[in-house]
């Protein structure tokens, strides 16, 4: 997988360990991010038959302004 940046790499990689803790899942098979920086991203991550839809936006330098389940 491709980053631009550090900043967005470390931001996915919070993001799949924030949807593993929240769903007790050991492993994501598939995510499915829509979105952009500006507007936020709204995701689907999947575990075997299981899916899990949540939405977050960043600052700038990475932290969450905003995270919610769907």
């Amino acid at each position: 997988m491709f980053f631009c940046c550090n900043i967005c790499a470390d931001i996915l990689e919070g993001m799949l360990n924030k949807v593993k803790d929240e769903t007790g899942w050991n492993k994501i098979d598939y995510l499915e991010l829509h979105g952009n920086y500006s507007s936020g991203r709204t995701c689907t991550a999947k575990s075997g038959n299981e899916e899990f839809k949540y939405y977050y936006r960043t600052y700038g330098d990475g932290r969450v302004m905003e995270y919610k389940k769907l």
